[in-house]
């Protein structure tokens, strides 16, 4: 399906491009494994090495050689394993600091071009005028077409204060724009929320970043200052791509008893089989003997909850809602999530270089993967009254070449349900660009309308695809809404 958004990434935001993992940092430890080395294949490589010396049509470097086959060695394991040069080793770093030099863009691959999905509130992209739905056509002039996704955002990052041109097709206008954007250090904002109505309060977490845990607890604490009688909370993790382990810990710790399990990890090495639990050394180790979550109010631990999810929602998030999911915290509204749930580990070569390599699947509580299924959730509901939009065509794991497959269901399909209308696609798609962007935790959005909905009792719309049978299962029908069963 050529027309399928691919590949969604955020400019500038070194390896949390696309699907964040979440990932553990781990100094590279020297391992023997047993296993005799391959001398046949390894002498193999080493006469590919001296071929290309000797009778390639240019001089090439021995360190851009041997470089590009480590890259590629690493590439070829799964969609989320790479190497980290000293450029992207700086910027995933600094990623997971909630911090990046860039244009500020949520971007896709469309047809051999980069789509704009949505630019950053504030960000130089969103103050240059960039829209959601525009085509970049060219970067500084080179065609975009040929490039690889990863080609483009690379030539979109650079240093702070340094200019490039974009030029972009946009659908009411008749030419070209011409747009110099200057790069800049961005700093997301992981953590929002505000009281919605009385007795009812939303929480969103963008991207699970260092900060992330302090940073909803004085959120919530401010919340209760305002509305010490909550009678209801939303966690929204829509569109969140991850981040690192102990903010996912954190997060769900807030909400579920003392020292629950929070995920489990398996694979090949004893230290990747371990087990994560909601307590301070897993969450706040960097915190100076500190416990972030230490003074919130007592009555978070019961206010009715729901957890907004999209597909989206990946890696870090999807430990959160399945956690939440497994102990009946929460119900989960929303569409199934993107299915990430491998353990990425951060292992150092050099001073500034690394390869993240993928070393364990991730299970909930009970003992579900999420690895290429992600988390279904309890209540589905579209992300607008007229359909789920651009979010139904939205990539999945199962669908990226390579993906690790799911340990726990020997079953499940390689590849996701896809939509073989052409025509109805781009219908769906020209309609979405009339859409006005959807802005997370406003009035005009459905799913937090839905889950407001939900928490007073009244009826909930539910997803088209949901049969009436479906409907009924959850409780009566009113009016093409269902009044959900507690």
């Amino acid at each position: 399906m050529a027309s399928r958004l691919k590949n969604i990434s955020l400019i500038g935001l070194g390896m949390f491009a696309g699907v964040a993992a979440t990932m553990q940092f781990d100094a590279l430890a020297q391992r023997n494994s047993g296993n005799p080395l391959p001398v046949e294949e390894l002498r193999q490589l080493a006469d590919v090495f001296g071929l290309i010396k000797t009778d390639y049509v240019e001089n090439v470097e021995d360190k851009k050689l041997l470089t590009e086959a480590i890259t590629g060695m690493v590439a070829s394991l799964d969609p989320h394993s790479s190497y980290l040069d000293k450029k992207s080793f700086k910027e995933l770093r600094e990623g997971t600091q909630g911090k990046f030099v860039g244009l500020g863009i949520e971007v896709g691959m469309e047809d051999g071009y980069v789509r704009i999905i949505s630019p950053i509130e504030d960000s130089p992209a969103y103050k240059a005028g960039l829209k959601a739905g525009d085509l970049i056509t060219r970067l500084d002039n080179v065609p975009v077409k040929g490039l690889t996704l990863d080609d483009a955002v690379k030539r979109m990052r650079g240093e702070p204060n340094t200019k490039i041109t974009l030029t972009i097709a946009r659908k009411e206008e008749d030419k070209p724009l011409v747009v110099t954007v200057t790069r800049q250090e961005i700093r997301v904002q992981s953590v929002k929320a505000k009281v919605i109505e009385p007795g009812y309060a939303w929480l969103r977490i963008s991207q699970f970043q260092e900060p992330t845990v302090e940073d909803m607890a004085k959120k919530i604490t401010a919340l209760y200052a305002q509305e010490p009688h909550m009678k209801g909370l939303v966690l929204d993790l829509r569109n969140d791509p991850g981040g690192v382990l102990p903010g996912a810990i954190g997060v769900s710790a807030a909400f579920l008893p003392k020292d629950a399990v929070i995920v489990s990890t398996n694979g090949q090495l004893p230290d990747s089989k371990a087990t994560f639990y909601g307590r301070r050394e897993f969450y706040a180790s960097r915190s100076n003997g500190i416990d972030p979550l230490a003074k919130l109010p007592e009555g978070l631990k019961k206010v009715p909850m729901v957890v907004l999810v999209n597909t989206g929602s990946a890696s870090a998030s999807e430990i959160v809602a399945g956690a939440l999911q497994d102990y009946k915290r929460a119900t989960i509204m929303g569409s199934q999530t993107f299915g990430k749930g491998s353990v990425q580990t951060i292992r150092q070569l050099s001073a500034d270089t690394a390869i993240k390599l993928t070393t364990a699947r991730y299970y909930t509580p009970s003992g579900r993967s999420i690895q290429a299924k992600g988390i279904v959730p309890d209540v589905l509901v579209d992300e607008t009254a007229d359909g789920d939009g651009l979010n139904s065509l939205r990539i999945r794991e199962a669908d990226l070449q390579k993906h690790l497959a799911n340990d726990k269901d020997k079953t499940e399909a390689a590849v996701a349900a896809k939509i073989d209308e052409a025509e109805a696609e781009q219908k769906l798609i020209a309609a979405e660009r009339k859409r006005k962007p959807l802005e997370f935790g406003s009035k005009d959005d459905f799913q937090l309308t839905q889950a407001l909905n939900f928490l007073k009792g009244a009826p909930v719309k539910l997803a088209k695809a949901k049969t009436d049978a479906d409907i009924a299962s959850f409780g009566k029908v009113d009016d093409g809404k269902a009044v959900i069963k507690k």
